[in-house]
C-alpha cells in the first residue's frame, strides 16, 4: 500500500511539474518589477561634429553626394575570428549572418555551424531606428561602410567596422561595430548627428530580430526577456499581444532558445524600456527593442550611445566571465537554487573525466549516498507495513463498513506497532527536488548538446535511439528507432515494482504494474542524459531496497 501511494505520488508530482513547468513556470521565475528609485543616463555626447563626421560633411558638400548614394549596391561585409564568422550587409548596416566556430547544427561530422541569425529574416538584426519615425528613410538606409575589404580575418586584438547614412533632412547616423578575437562581446556605437536646420525630438531603439522562437513545444523559456531593475522579466508567445512594453531600468534585452541567447546591453543601465513587436504569431517571429528616453538633438549637435551585443551560447562559466549579470539570463525555473550548484558540479567533475554521461552516472552516485538514510528509512517503513498486512486485513473485515471505528483501530495499531503509515512516502518525495532540479538542468544546459556517452548515443541532450527507422512509431518523437536506455530504464522500474509486491486491493495492485510502462512512454522523448540519471537510481535503489529487505527480514 505504501510503495502503491508512493509510486502514485512520484507519478503525480512528475506529471503536475511537466504541466506547470511547461505552462506556468514563467510567471514564477519573474519577479514583480518595481519601479526605479534611481535613473542614470546613458552614455553619450552632446557636441559639435566629430572628426568622422566633418568628413562626411566634406564628402556631402561635393557633387552628387557620393558618399551617401541610396541607389548604390549595397557590399556585404564578412568578419572571422576565432570564435565567430558575421556578415554585415550596408543595407540597414545589420547583422545578417552569425556563426558560431565552436558549435555544430547537429551533431553530424560534416555539419554546418551552428547559425543564429536564421535566413527568414530577411532584414538582419541589430536595426536602429526612431519611435517617432523622425528620420524618414532610416527603415531601408543604405549604409556606406569605411571597409575596403569585403573579408577580414581577426585571429588577435580588435577591428572597427563603421557604417554611415545620411537621412533627406540632413541627420546623419553612423553605426560603429568593435569585434574583438577573444570574446563574444560586439561593440555598438550609435552617433546620431543633426545637420538640418531644425532641433529633432525622438526615441531611439536598437533592435533584434528573432524567428522560430518562443512557439516551440519544449520544456525551457524560448523567446524575449530583459533584467529589469535587476529582476528576470521573460515573456511567453502567447503573452505579448497583452502586453508588449516592460519598463524599468534595463541592463539588457535578449530573445533565447535552449542553447543560445542574443542580446543588446546598454554600457550604462538607464530607465528604458522593453517593447515587443509579434509579426508573425504562428512562426514566431519578433521584433524586441530596446527603447530609450526622449531626447532632443539641436542642428550641428550629435549624440552616442554605446551598447554591447551578444552572440552566443548560454553558458554560466561565459555568461559569468563576460559580466553584466548576463549569467542571471540562465534560469532553471522552480528549483534553480538546486540546479545552478549541480551544474557547477557537472563541470568541475567533467574537469577530471572528460564524458559527461559517466559524470551523470557518478554525480546519480553522490545524490543517493547523500539521499541513503531516507530511502533506508523509507523501504524500512513499507517493510514494517508489508508484515502487518495479515492485521490490517483482518480489520478491514471487522469493520470495513465502520469507517470512523476503523481509522482509530487502524491507529492504534500503528502506534502499537511503532508504524508511521507516511514514513514509506515521505523520506522519498522530498527527494523529488532533486530530481526536478536535475531533470531541468540537464535539458537546458549546453555543455549536454551534442556532447557523447557511448556507442549509439553521440548527443545526451537529445533521445537516444538505436537504428534510425523510415516509419513512425506512436508517442515517439523523430528520429524514429530504438530506445534502448529508455527500455531498460523501465525493465528496472519493473523491477522494483516486483520487488514490493503490492497488497491491498487486487485492482490497485493491476494498476501499478502499468506504472513502468506508462513511465517508459513518459520517458521515451527525454534526453538521453536524463534517463541515464533515472536508470542508474533506479538501479541503485533495487540495490538499496535488497539490502534493507534482507535486514528486516
Amino acid at each position: 500500500m505504501e510503495q502503491a501511494r508512493f509510486i502514485i505520488a512520484v507519478a503525480l508530482s512528475f506529471v503536475v511539474f511537466l504541466v506547470w513547468d511547461h505552462f506556468y513556470n514563467d510567471k514564477q521565475n519573474v519577479k514583480n518589477i518595481k519601479p526605479a528609485a534611481e535613473v542614470q543616463q546613458p552614455i553619450e555626447s552632446k557636441s559639435s561634429a566629430s572628426d568622422n563626421f566633418y568628413k562626411l560633411q566634406e564628402k556631402s558638400s561635393q557633387t552628387d553626394e557620393p558618399a551617401f548614394q541610396e541607389n548604390k549596391p549595397s557590399r556585404v561585409f564578412e568578419i572571422n575570428t576565432p570564435l565567430y564568422s558575421v556578415k554585415i550587409n550596408e543595407k540597414n548596416a545589420a547583422i545578417t549572418s552569425l556563426k558560431l566556430m565552436n558549435y555544430n547544427e547537429t551533431v553530424d561530422i560534416d555539419s554546418q555551424k551552428k547559425e543564429l541569425i536564421p535566413k527568414e529574416i530577411n532584414n538582419g538584426t541589430v536595426l536602429v531606428g526612431f519611435d517617432g519615425k523622425s528620420v524618414h528613410g532610416i527603415e531601408n538606409a543604405n549604409y556606406t561602410s569605411d571597409l575596403e575589404s569585403e573579408k577580414l580575418v581577426l585571429d588577435k586584438g580588435s577591428k572597427e567596422v563603421k557604417l554611415y547614412w545620411k537621412s533627406p533632412e540632413g541627420i546623419i547616423i553612423e553605426k560603429k561595430y568593435k569585434f574583438s578575437a577573444d570574446t563574444y562581446l560586439i561593440g555598438l556605437k550609435v552617433s546620431v548627428l543633426n545637420q538640418s536646420s531644425q532641433s529633432m525630438k525622438d526615441r531611439l531603439f536598437v533592435s533584434l530580430e528573432s524567428y522560430n522562437v518562443g512557439n516551440k513545444s519544449t520544456n525551457s523559456f524560448e523567446g524575449p526577456s530583459a533584467l529589469i531593475n535587476d529582476s528576470l522579466e521573460q515573456v511567453k508567445l502567447k503573452n505579448i499581444e497583452e502586453k508588449n512594453t516592460y519598463p524599468g531600468v534595463i541592463k539588457w534585452i535578449s530573445v533565447q532558445d535552449r542553447y543560445f541567447m542574443s542580446a543588446v546591453i546598454p554600457m550604462t543601465s538607464t530607465e528604458a524600456n522593453m517593447r515587443l513587436y509579434l509579426k508573425e504569431k504562428n512562426m514566431g517571429y519578433i521584433e524586441t527593442q530596446y527603447l530609450l528616453p526622449e531626447k532632443e538633438i539641436r542642428p550641428g549637435e550629435q549624440e552616442q550611445i554605446e551598447f554591447n551585443l551578444f552572440f552566443g551560447p548560454k553558458s554560466l562559466k561565459i555568461l559569468g566571465g563576460l559580466g553584466y549579470d548576463l549569467n542571471k539570463s540562465v534560469n532553471f525555473g522552480w528549483f534553480d537554487f538546486l540546479a545552478k550548484p549541480v551544474l557547477y558540479a557537472m563541470n568541475f567533475l567533467y574537469g577530471f573525466i572528460p564524458n559527461y554521461g559517466v559524470v551523470i552516472i557518478i554525480l546519480t552516485i553522490l545524490f543517493k549516498a547523500m539521499f541513503w538514510p531516507l530511502g533506508a528509512k523509507s523501504y524500512k517503513s513499507m517493510n514494517e507495513m508489508r508484515k502487518i498486512q495479515p492485521l490490517l486485513a483482518e480489520l478491514k473485515e471487522k469493520y470495513g463498513n465502520d469507517k470512523k471505528r476503523m481509522n482509530e483501530e487502524l491507529m492504534s495499531l500503528y502506534k502499537t506497532y511503532k508504524i508511521n503509515p507516511m514514513g514509506g512516502c515521505l523520506p522519498m518525495v522530498a527527494q523529488l527536488p532533486v530530481f526536478f532540479a536535475f531533470y531541468r538542468m540537464l535539458y537546458e544546459t549546453i555543455e549536454l548538446r551534442h556532447a557523447p556517452f557511448i556507442f549509439w548515443i553521440k548527443d545526451l541532450s537529445a533521445p537516444e535511439r538505436l537504428f534510425h527507422f523510415g516509419f513512425t512509431i506512436p508517442f515517439m518523437e523523430p528520429p524514429y528507432g530504438i530506445p534502448v536506455l529508455t527500455i531498460i530504464m523501465g525493465a528496472t522500474m519493473f523491477i522494483q515494482q516486483k520487488m514490493t509486491p503490492a497488497v491491498g486491493d487486487p485492482t490497485q495492485a493491476k494498476m501499478m504494474m502499468f506504472l513502468p510502462l506508462i513511465f517508459t512512454v513518459i520517458f521515451i522523448n527525454f534526453s538521453a542524459g536524463l534517463v541515464l540519471y533515472w536508470l542508474f537510481n533506479n538501479v541503485l535503489s533495487i540495490l538499496q531496497q535488497h539490502i534493507i529487505s534482507r535486514k528486516t527480514a
